[in-house]
């Protein structure tokens, strides 16, 4: 019997797993040209992950709690990181983390650009089709000089 049987662990909990395509690519990317991975070793590696995620997701959680939140923010990862001793990961992680709130700006900015037009979709897409009209009357070949 494994831990998790142990644990009265449901069957969904055998259903969480990563893409093994991906992870494949991941590690065929990682490794030297002329070493190749075993199935075994990828699902291993797979198994791994999740059990990790699992380790920094339940920590996150408990900071979370003490903290009295009820949704687990990235400092909550950042603080579980620290205080299961990965404290060599959360320079990385603070980088992606700014990397995207920056992402997320930019997608606003490109959602108020739309907002600040004032027009309807509907106005913007007349908009666009007069605007090929336009370019296709200008391209033809019927209208090239001879």
């Amino acid at each position: 019997m494994s831990d998790r049987e142990g644990l009265g662990a449901s069957s969904s909990d055998d259903d969480l797993s990563l893409p093994k395509a991906t992870v494949a690519k991941m590690i065929t990317e990682l490794l030297p040209k002329d070493v190749v991975c075993a199935k075994e070793t990828r699902d291993l590696v797979i198994e791994c992950c999740v059990e990790f995620i699992h380790l920094i997701s339940s920590e996150a959680n408990d900071i979370c709690e003490k903290e009295s939140k009820k949704t687990i923010a990235p400092e909550h990862i950042i603080s579980a990181l620290k205080a299961l001793g990965f404290d060599q990961f959360t320079s990385e992680v603070e980088d992606v983390l700014k990397d995207h709130k920056q992402q997320q700006k930019d997608r606003e900015k490109k959602v108020s650009k739309f907002e600040q037009s004032g027009k309807t979709e509907e106005e913007l897409l007349a908009e666009q089709e007069k605007l090929f009209a336009a370019s296709r009357a200008k391209f033809q070949p019927s209208n090239a000089p001879q």
